[in-house]
C-alpha cells in the first residue's frame, strides 16, 4: 500500500468527524444565538413540510423510470453501439426533472385558492 491509498484511512475519518462536528457546532451556534435574542429555541422547531414525501417519491420514480428507458435503448435502439453511458445520465435527470415539475403542479393545484372558498353570500 504505497502512493495516494495510504491516505484514505486516514483522511475519510477524519472528513467524517469534522463534518458531524460542524453540523452540531452551528446546530447549537444557531440555538445560542436565538436565545441571545431572546427568542425560545423549542417553539421554532422544524417546519413540516406536508408535500417532501411527494416531492422525493416523483424524484425516485422519474429517475427510476428514466433509468429504465435509458437501459430499453440501450439494449435495443442503440445495440451497435459501445459508448451509451451519457444516455443513462441524460434520461435520469431528465424524467427526475419531470418528476419534480408533476410535484411542483400537484403542490401547486392543491394549495391553490377555488372559487368556492371566496363565495360572497347577498
Amino acid at each position: 500500500m504505497e502512493g495516494p491509498e495510504i491516505l484514505i484511512p486516514i483522511v475519510v475519518p477524519t472528513v467524517m468527524f469534522l463534518t458531524i462536528f460542524g453540523i452540531v457546532y452551528l446546530y447549537k451556534r444557531e440555538r445560542m444565538a436565538m436565545i441571545e435574542r431572546g427568542m425560545d429555541p423549542r417553539r421554532y422547531k422544524a417546519q413540516s413540510a406536508p408535500f417532501q414525501n411527494l416531492k422525493w417519491g416523483l424524484l425516485l420514480i422519474g429517475a427510476g423510470l428514466g433509468l429504465f428507458i435509458a437501459y430499453l435503448l440501450d439494449r435495443t435502439a442503440f445495440a451497435n453501439d459501445s459508448d451509451n453511458e451519457a444516455i443513462y445520465f441524460g434520461l435520469i435527470a431528465v424524467f427526475g426533472g419531470l418528476g419534480l415539475f408533476a410535484s411542483y403542479l400537484i403542490e401547486k393545484k392543491e394549495t391553490m385558492p377555488r372559487k368556492d372558498d371566496y363565495k360572497i353570500e347577498e
